[in-house]
């Protein structure tokens, strides 16, 4: 499978599509911004898709910034 590197700009780009909102950052807490556990599974899904790594949810509620997932991203792979 060819993945492209994960980067803060990419991730973020998935919380904005994923949320429906322009409001996002790289150290946007996804929950803070709205987002819920249901919400959070299409997010692991399009990082699995995009990026090639399957995190938990338990690692999403951990890191649950573009920044933190990027950061476990890259300790993946």
């Amino acid at each position: 499978m060819d993945t492209t590197p994960a980067d803060t700009e990419g991730v973020t780009a998935i919380f904005r599509r994923v949320l429906e909102t322009d409001d996002v950052g790289a150290d946007s807490d996804f929950f803070l911004l709205g987002g819920d556990s249901l919400i959070a599974t299409r997010v692991l899904s399009a990082l699995a898709r995009t990026y090639g790594v399957e995190l938990s949810f338990e690692d999403f509620v951990l890191a649950p910034t573009p920044a933190g997932l990027v950061q476990l991203i890259a300790a993946a792979t």
